[in-house]
């Protein structure tokens, strides 16, 4: 059993570690709020281009011979995936969940797939045998625009040149602060979502469907992957901010137990020595 100084050294060292996750779930909240913003101020943008797109690739639809390079579809045998994770752990499930949902998509490509890892967990996720590493790097806890767009312009550039047959976005949607899920799904070729019947209105375009068109694209995958790291990066603010509110939660529980236990042993101690004096006591006048 342990003495009553090695519970209250434990008590001391789990009371200092829920001081740590508690200042830690405060910055994550900070951090969530102005990532949440920016979430929620790229989605309509993000929602309205794909409904454009899917206007005018209708009308293109219609036209022979007209394919734009990023809308050819190809043979999957060359595939590279962007790999949006954090930087950090100690974000609870986030991380091992996005990477089990790239580890099986990398399982089910036909051919060798490349990783273009964004962020530190991807790289590390890559090193150890799953895919092979094109390029890593890090945009940091508040990207910007100018740091997504090399990322949508490189896999731009290796697919319109044929070095690359398809590319995967791999990222965590932010759904709420309890909820963020795991998303792979196809960047390129773009895929324009089909209209609804009665949805597809004539407009007349300038100087023609076919150059909007072509430069409505670029624009388009700029910004998917752009809103899939701020996506990411909320993600993983929600996910830390609830998982150092449990370790406190579970700080505080547990010095409670050893505070009780503290306090068992010291009654237990006392009346040992009661017991003991008692007895000396009797002994004397017996």
């Amino acid at each position: 059993m342990p003495t009553i100084r090695e519970l209250r050294r434990r008590i001391r060292d789990v009371e200092n570690v829920s001081r740590v996750t508690k200042a830690m779930q405060t910055i994550a909240a900070s951090k969530l709020r102005r990532a949440q913003r920016e979430v929620t101020a790229g989605r309509p943008y993000s929602e309205r281009i794909r409904a454009v797109l899917a206007n005018v690739a209708a009308q293109v639809r219609a036209v022979e011979g007209v394919r734009p390079p990023l809308l050819e579809r190809r043979a999957a045998a060359r595939t590279v995936m962007v790999l949006v994770t954090p930087d950090r752990g100690l974000c609870g499930a986030l991380v091992a969940n996005v990477l089990a949902a790239a580890d099986e998509a990398i399982g089910r490509s036909e051919g060798p797939v490349r990783v273009l890892a964004v962020g530190r967990k991807g790289q590390s996720f890559v090193v150890r045998g799953h895919g092979e590493l094109e390029a890593a790097l890090s945009v940091g806890d508040r990207p910007a625009f100018a740091d997504t767009v090399a990322i949508a312009q490189a896999v731009m550039a290796g697919y319109e040149a044929g070095e690359v047959d398809r590319v995967l976005l791999a990222y965590a949607r932010f759904v709420s602060a309890a909820v963020q899920r795991p998303v792979v799904r196809e960047l390129l070729p773009v895929e324009p979502a089909e209209l609804e019947p009665g949805r597809e209105v004539g407009y007349i375009y300038e100087p023609d469907a076919e150059s909007v068109l072509a430069a409505l694209l670029p624009r388009y995958v700029e910004m998917e992957v752009h809103q899939a790291v701020l996506e990411a990066a909320a993600s993983e603010h929600a996910a830390r901010m609830v998982a150092m509110r449990n370790a406190t939660d579970n700080a505080l529980e547990l010095v409670e137990e050893l505070t009780l236990e503290m306090n068992k042993a010291r009654q237990a101690m006392i009346t040992a020595d009661l017991l003991d004096i008692v007895g000396g006591a009797a002994a004397v006048s017996g």
